[in-house]
């Protein structure tokens, strides 16, 4: 985990898993990038709520994988669900939901966040019968800060299409990922 600013109750927090994604970030912003995975997501923001001032917004921004055909760009979240934890086998085990989906905005796409990275068809075909994108924090980040009660938003920029492939295209994607982020919250951020 690395905090790099200050965070202030007037300003949101931007969260990253990793400084590539980070890179052209303005320095003005205060930037949480988390590690890799649902585990340093979560641990690495509820740290950061709790030991300091809480943020205005958790604006996730990261790279994600498309789940279908000609999805390119740059797509806020409306749901973020966990594509590895089976929710129903757990509700049936014990009467109790666990992981459930959280809605994040009326409209947008859906995201599926788990622990591993989707490069192959077969595991990018099955999730695509759930959600638009994939991405290893989202979820992590949202439950976090719902937990806390700090508004969140996720901002996923395509870097490949979670197929065969997958890790050699975001490794030549990613630099160019994240200047569109850069300019994204340039854009949408005061």
């Amino acid at each position: 985990m690395i905090l790099r600013g200050t965070v202030r109750a007037d300003r949101p927090l931007v969260v990253l898993a990793v400084e590539e994604e980070a890179r052209y970030l303005s320095p003005d912003l205060p930037v949480l990038l988390t590690g890799i995975g649902k585990v340093n997501a979560a641990s690495a923001v509820a740290t950061v709520l709790a030991t300091g001032p809480r943020p205005a917004l958790l604006l996730n921004l990261g790279t994600a994988g498309a789940l279908r055909p000609g999805w390119t760009g740059i797509h806020e979240v409306a749901t973020v669900l966990q594509h590895d934890l089976d929710t129903e086998l757990l509700r049936a085990l014990t009467g109790q939901i666990f992981g459930a989906p959280l809605s994040l905005a009326t409209e947008g796409a859906i995201l599926a966040t788990g622990d591993a990275f989707v490069a192959d068809d077969a595991a990018r075909d099955r999730l695509a019968q759930r959600a638009d994108l994939v991405d290893m924090e989202g979820y992590a980040v949202a439950w976090a800060a719902a937990q806390a009660g700090v508004p969140c938003r996720l901002v996923k920029q395509v870097s490949d299409e979670a197929g065969d492939g997958a890790a050699r295209t975001w490794m030549e994607s990613v630099d160019s990922c994240a200047r569109d982020l850069a300019d994204w919250t340039a854009r949408h951020l005061d």
